[in-house]
């Protein structure tokens, strides 16, 4: 691989690839632009009390360059290369996520285990295991036929140790949102039914036994149903976001002009930031996020329908699943469509490991529609040629 291919925005190469490749790739940077913007204005009001107003959009800026760099690592490298290597990075980050929950170890924000330090910088490897767990779910899934039942069964085990990890930290909607995405990857590969049905199940289970533990997590349930209940405490949260998606309106307050995000939402530039969003560009705004989402997810599919090798089109699935689907959660949440979750929108939401894992999932998508046989790979010269030629 060229130096200059690890570089963001100026790889030479692209001109070569697939169409599907070359729209993902650039709708892929207008998200991350777009989403620096709006965090950036979410951002500023805290930023301030750092001496700093661009705090906070300095070190995602930082964070979106290293994962730029790792989705060009993604787009250039073959993905029987990154199979190959898939099983022993999830196995390094199932060992890291068991590191979080040992006391002492980890790093403890706001109730939750989740984070390692580092050398100063904060690790979240249950964040940083989603990609590699899509490459390593279209595997087992997407060989499933072929599989000794050892084999089968030793991959459930870690996929299940991977899930009960997280959950320990604890951290319900990350692990809900991993066996989703496991569970899509296995729903597309063509799995039994009955299998599938008790996998649902066990991990359904898993769910109801973590809020049974849990206070906090019953208490979101219950905020969701009914957040005026408790305005000042549990409801405080969601009635802020939805009041900041209400003053929006249809044109919005205008970038940088939402009234919420002074100290009124909290989380307003993580886990709350399509509420900031909303406020700023409104009904029509939200609809245009929207329809970008639906075309992100419909290349995706198109990726994934055109790829005649298996285990190609589920890591196509997959990755669409971690990218628009945390995404639509996330914007589910802010809305009150959904209970509260710490679920970050992808490339939005301030955090280096929220960011990294969704370039390199990005990363992943492109590199399918590289290799995908069915996509022919034309480059734009060759384009301009046949043009003047039947002309």
């Amino acid at each position: 691989m060229k130096l200059q291919q690890l570089i963001p925005w100026i790889d030479p190469s692209v001109k070569e690839w697939a169409m599907e490749a070359r729209l993902l790739r650039w709708l892929t940077f207008l998200w991350l632009s777009v989403g620096l913007v709006i965090l950036f204005s979410a951002s500023y009001p805290l930023a301030n009390s750092h001496g700093d107003g661009l705090y906070y959009v300095k070190r995602q800026m930082a964070w979106a360059f290293l994962g730029c760099v790792g989705f060009n690592v993604m787009v250039h490298t073959p993905l029987k290369s990154l199979m190959r290597v898939s099983q022993w990075v999830l196995l390094l980050l199932l060992g890291l996520i068991g590191v979080t929950v040992i006391p002492g170890l980890g790093t403890t924000i706001n109730g939750a285990t989740r984070w390692l330090s580092l050398g100063g910088l904060p690790l979240q490897p249950s964040e940083l295991i989603k990609p590699f767990l899509v490459l390593q779910g279209a595997q087992v899934f997407g060989w499933w036929p072929s599989l000794r039942p050892i084999i089968r069964w030793r991959w459930l085990a870690i996929f299940g140790a991977v899930l009960v990890g997280i959950l320990l930290q604890p951290n319900l909607s990350t692990a809900t949102f991993c066996g989703m995405t496991l569970f899509a990857i296995a729903v597309a590969s063509g799995l039994p039914y009955r299998l599938l049905l008790t996998t649902g199940g066990v991990g359904l289970g898993l769910g109801m036994l973590s809020l049974s533990i849990n206070e906090y997590q019953r208490r979101r349930i219950m905020t969701f149903l009914d957040p005026w209940a408790d305005p000042v405490n549990d409801g405080y949260q969601l009635i802020q976001s939805l009041l900041a998606i209400g003053s929006g309106g249809f044109w919005g307050t205008g970038l940088g002009l939402s009234q919420q995000k002074w100290f009124h939402l909290p989380i307003h530039y993580t886990d709350f930031i399509f509420a900031v969003y909303a406020e700023e560009f409104g009904f029509v705004g939200s609809l245009l996020l929207l329809l970008m989402l639906g075309v992100y997810a419909t290349l995706g599919l198109m990726v994934a329908l055109k790829s005649t090798d298996k285990l190609h089109r589920l890591i196509a699935i997959g990755a669409t699943f971690l990218l628009v689907g945390q995404s639509l959660i996330n914007i589910g949440v802010a809305t009150g469509a959904l209970p509260t979750t710490g679920l970050p929108f992808p490339m939005f939401s301030y955090g280096g490991n929220s960011m990294i894992a969704s370039l390199l999932s990005a990363g992943l998508l492109v590199r399918v529609a590289r290799e995908s046989r069915q996509a022919a790979v034309v480059s734009l010269e060759e384009r301009r040629s046949r043009v003047s030629n039947s002309g």
